[in-house]
């Protein structure tokens, strides 16, 4: 089985590193970037029109099983839960699918092995795809928790504690001082502190400077988009614990370029509050279906 072209999970997203500093003026008139607009809210994914009832009622009374899970596992252990997909008949996964719809989050890894990771509408509930070299699904399963385990690993996996520093070319200034506090702090690091950001916008920063971290440190091993005010996108990097985070306004500008030394960016995580709206929505959301 393999994803068809328009799927979503089949689409890949670019993830420019992308310079930024005061630009020039022809007149005395600050000059702004567009700023966000409008964000992204809660909508229950439409209801199936066409579903058979039986493949509704049985996908229903899954959905209730696994939010029983969630419950009692709550969100600190809520990694724990999941929920195999890859033996249900095509018509229940296809309905399954269209019940959950689609969230703000989204990433992909490209080694060690190839995963996609979808939120769904409701939030810490999350689609994981495993794809086989030739781009076949081999797993597909429902993860709830702030982000499925898959990823960290595949940062993990592909990155070390120890890089060693790049050469310099002419035109550097403050690369050499950047990659030694980022080699200092993801060797420091343990699991669980709080984040380490360098945010490369406020810093006097070259292009040289940029084009050296950004060779140095590689990407895109694990790739997530959140989507929000504007979107962001966040990469992994050779070096553990180390993503590159850049937001964008919604004209896809770059307004936010920053280096976090964290397991997970915030910004990707579903929180406590999110867990507690999904076990309320998707109660509501299931009673509503099973009242049609």
């Amino acid at each position: 089985m393999s994803l068809p072209s328009d799927h979503p999970f089949a689409r890949g997203f670019p993830i420019p590193v992308v310079a930024m500093g005061p630009g020039s003026q022809e007149d005395e008139t600050p000059c702004y970037l567009p700023m966000p607009q409008g964000m992204d809210t809660f909508a229950a994914p439409r209801l199936p029109e066409t579903a058979d009832p039986a493949v509704l009622t049985a996908v229903a009374a899954r959905l209730h099983g696994l939010l029983d899970r969630m419950a009692a596992a709550g969100f600190a252990r809520a990694a724990t839960v999941s929920e195999d997909l890859a033996c249900l008949p095509p018509a229940e996964r296809e309905a399954l699918g269209q019940l959950l719809g689609f969230g703000e989050v989204s990433a992909y890894t490209v080694a060690p092995r190839h995963w996609r990771v979808q939120e769904t509408a409701f939030a810490s509930l999350w689609r994981v795809l495993g794809l086989d070299e030739r781009g076949a699904i081999i797993e597909d399963r429902l993860q709830a928790g702030a982000m499925p385990p898959v990823l960290e690993e595949a940062m993990a996996a592909t990155s070390s504690r120890e890089l060693e520093p790049p050469a310099y070319p002419p035109g550097t200034m403050n690369a050499p001082a950047l990659v030694q506090e980022l080699r200092r702090q993801a060797a420091a690091y343990q699991p669980g502190q709080p984040a380490h950001v360098i945010n490369l916008t406020l810093l006097p920063v070259s292009e040289a400077d940029l084009d050296t971290l950004y060779g140095w440190l590689g990407h895109r091993e694990v790739s997530i988009l959140s989507r929000g005010y504007g979107n962001c996108r966040i990469t992994s990097t050779r070096l553990a614990h180390v993503w590159w985070v850049q937001y964008f306004n919604t004209m896809d500008a770059l307004i936010l370029n920053t280096i976090e030394v964290v397991d997970m960016p915030e910004v990707a995580l579903a929180a406590v509050e999110d867990f507690e709206d999904t076990l309320e929505r998707l109660r509501d959301y299931l009673t509503m279906l099973e009242s049609e």
